[in-house]
């Protein structure tokens, strides 16, 4: 299998910049058709299309280069983070294309692996790989676009929460601060067996059990960072306030932090959100897993209170590693404070 190991450079931490994105965008013509319900103004995790007062699908696209030298592995998370989005938005996934980019001398037993990885976290999501579209590069990147469908009337949108709401994170942080360590000696293998089994993991099963409550706002935790995300839930319009205590976070992920194993990613959302965000704790680890860019990272949820406690002991009781992390509240001077 060591001939089929790939460069590891990307992941959701090869992102482009939040605040390169929006001078960018500014500048795009946009048609907005009235049966677009959701589209890229709303920063959202998908677009949503009306079809009917009974059905709305859901459109993403997701792909990045590698962060793992398993071809297998990496196909496996590069399709968990894809359809990620169609779970952050309340929907059921339906069908995906694959899309490719490979080198033209690459061995193509690594690209089968690759496709065979994502192949099984579709099936597993219940939806139908139905083709999708491959091109030579000499970087080796790999993801889905994926269509679902959801009742218009039962939408998560990720910026849409109400004061007093509970926050509920479904994964712990630090991936990319522990594949960065392992690749350098400092992350053991368990760290490191941990965090791809966080990756790794569908989001279906935590969609499926918020689906019985008022879920009122939710996204998914990937390239922005624990921080840069929920900064998108709360939209400058309320303030989070974070119990650093209650967060979830992968074992060796502050000592990856505390050794300076930084991401050009991580540094990037400290750039764009430490003017919005307020800690009252002094630890600069934590800074660093909070600003951390995730791949194939967790839910983040809002919920009334009166439903959260409930919700988290049906998480729990399903082995999903959630936690309630904090609470909407008023605007105060900051987007997110961390107590």
């Amino acid at each position: 299998m060591k001939d089929l190991e790939l460069e590891v450079c990307g992941g959701c931490n090869a992102k482009i910049p939040a605040g390169s994105l929006d001078e960018i965008l500014k500048s795009i013509p946009l048609l907005k058709r009235p049966d677009i319900l959701v589209g890229f103004d709303s920063k959202d995790d998908a677009a949503v299309i009306e079809i009917s007062d009974e059905v709305a699908v859901i459109l993403t696209l997701d792909f990045f280069p590698s962060m793992v030298k398993d071809p297998y592995i990496f196909g496996q998370i590069a399709a968990a983070n894809a359809l990620s989005d169609i779970y952050a938005m309340g929907a059921e996934p339906v069908c995906g294309l694959n899309i490719v980019a490979f080198p033209e001398e690459g061995d193509v037993k690594a690209l089968e692996e690759i496709l065979r990885g994502g192949a099984e976290k579709v099936k597993e999501a219940g939806a139908s790989l139905v083709g999708g579209h491959s091109i030579h590069d000499p970087k080796v990147k790999y993801g889905l676009s994926v269509l679902g469908k959801v009742h218009p009337k039962n939408i998560w949108q990720n910026n849409t929460p109400r004061q007093g709401d509970y926050l509920i994170l479904t994964k712990p942080l630090g991936v990319t601060l522990i594949t960065n360590g392992y690749s350098v000696g400092l992350s053991s293998e368990e760290e490191y067996e941990a965090a791809l089994a966080s990756m790794t993991k569908l989001n279906k099963y935590a969609r499926d059990i918020f689906c019985k409550y008022d879920v009122s706002c939710g996204t998914d935790v990937t390239g922005f960072g624990f921080l840069g995300h929920l900064g998108e839930i709360i939209d400058g319009q309320y303030t989070a306030i974070i119990e650093a205590d209650k967060l979830p976070i992968l074992p060796g992920a502050k000592k990856c932090a505390e050794e300076f194993i930084f991401t050009k990613g991580g540094q990037r959302n400290r750039s764009f959100m430490e003017d919005r965000v307020e800690f009252q704790v002094d630890d600069f680890a934590l800074e660093e897993v909070l600003y951390d860019p995730q791949t194939s990272g967790g839910l983040l949820v809002c919920l009334r209170e009166d439903q959260a406690e409930e919700a988290l002991e049906e998480l729990k009781n399903a082995n999903i590693d959630a936690s309630i992390i904090g609470q909407i509240h008023k605007r105060f001077d900051k987007d997110i404070i961390i107590i």
